[in-house]
């Protein structure tokens, strides 16, 4: 029998965790302070699941099911019976410190409260918790019931007991775990900085986007960093990029390039826009090895030194990168490939030819030299 789960937050990625655990048979309590967003949840759900049923991936009696493991709470009150709570509101972390003390009146203290953060510190959030040793992070990806992946991070204080249910909880229902640092953007949405910063770094120096996109199909990616900010659009990577910028204390690996910011100032935001850096082109891929060496150079040296801060292993790091951004290979995978020599001299070259502000950017890490 699965325990009971809560989720705190009904938008597009509370309202996917919730299927996540009710299409895996766990009894699910979930809420919105919203109104209306409370009242459509069920079915909103329902068509979600009605879509894959008619695309012959559901059945209808495994829809059903789901729908009836789904319990709509009027209010947090009726939380009290889960073994996991999972709050995913808005990115205030006095909205989630002030949940979580709610909640703490509420539900037994054996009760995990997990955050879906991506850029607080879990930390900060159970910093003024009764309870500090339940909290942690388990981060979803966008949408939860598509990507298998899960970051799960603990802040110093969580409990061994904690960390190890609400692994096992969040792999009972069908997901890969990976244990990671409280450091500023998890594993995944740090690590891809370069993929992304690499490309605007050479975007900057005069080479063209699709050129840039091509190289790195060609590498075997299945977007070019490029095609991925349309998707994403570039308004949210800048604004990740910015979040990361000011959390690792405007380190140059993390320099917010203003090409970025011209493009969101222009307007041309991606496909949401109908308008982006390559957006509505195709790309086709074309080799471009010093391009694909480049980029995949400074995703290994970021992994390297994320490494180096503990908490994680390069297993780890590889498999969530191939998981929540659907990359080939790892940053380790990718070191194996080019070598230790071919990627430190790649990261040496640059920082030569680097303005002097962004030297920094290419110091690699020990790892790499050791």
């Amino acid at each position: 029998m699965h325990p009971t789960i809560g989720i705190i937050g009904l938008g597009t990625m509370g309202l996917g965790i919730a299927q996540v655990f009710a299409q895996a048979g766990f009894p699910t309590i979930a809420t919105d302070t919203y109104q209306p967003t409370r009242d459509s949840a069920r079915t909103r759900m329902a068509e979600a699941l009605t879509a894959r049923v008619t695309g012959g991936k559901l059945t209808p009696e495994a829809r059903d099911a789901t729908l009836n493991n789904l319990h709509i709470a009027q209010s947090l009150a009726d939380f009290a019976p889960c073994a996991l709570i999972i709050e995913a509101i808005i990115e205030r972390a006095e909205a989630k410190q002030s949940l979580f003390a709610e909640l703490e009146t509420l539900i037994p203290a054996t009760t995990i409260l997990a955050t879906n953060t991506s850029s607080i510190p879990v930390a900060s959030i159970a910093a003024t918790a009764k309870t500090p040793d339940r909290i942690l992070a388990l981060h979803f990806f966008n949408p939860p019931t598509a990507m298998k992946l899960v970051e799960l991070a603990p802040h110093a204080g969580t409990s061994a007991a904690a960390l190890q249910n609400a692994r096992e909880i969040a792999q009972a229902a069908g997901k890969t775990v990976i244990e990671c640092p409280d450091r500023p953007g998890f594993i995944v949405n740090r690590c891809a900085r370069p993929y992304y910063g690499e490309a605007l770094a050479l975007l900057s120096e005069g080479h063209k986007a699709a050129e840039i996109d091509a190289a790195m199909m060609a590498a075997g990616y299945r977007l070019g960093p490029f095609a991925l900010i349309d998707l994403i659009g570039a308004d949210i990577n800048l604004a990740a990029t910015q979040g990361l910028n000011a959390a690792m204390q405007k380190h140059p690996r993390y320099h917010v390039f203003p090409i970025l910011t011209a493009q969101v100032a222009s307007g041309d935001l991606g496909r949401k826009t109908g308008r982006g850096f390559i957006y509505p082109a195709e790309i086709t891929a074309k080799a471009n090895p010093d391009i694909a060496l480049r980029i995949e150079s400074t995703l290994v040296n970021e992994a390297a030194w994320l490494l180096a801060e503990g908490g994680t292993t390069a297993e780890g790091i590889d498999t969530a990168m191939k998981l929540g951004l659907n990359f080939p290979r790892g940053p380790f995978e990718a070191l194996a490939l080019h070598g230790r020599d071919s990627v430190v001299r790649t990261l040496q070259n640059l920082a030569q030819k680097a303005p002097e502000a962004l030297k920094p950017r290419y110091a690699p890490a020990p790892y790499l030299t050791r």
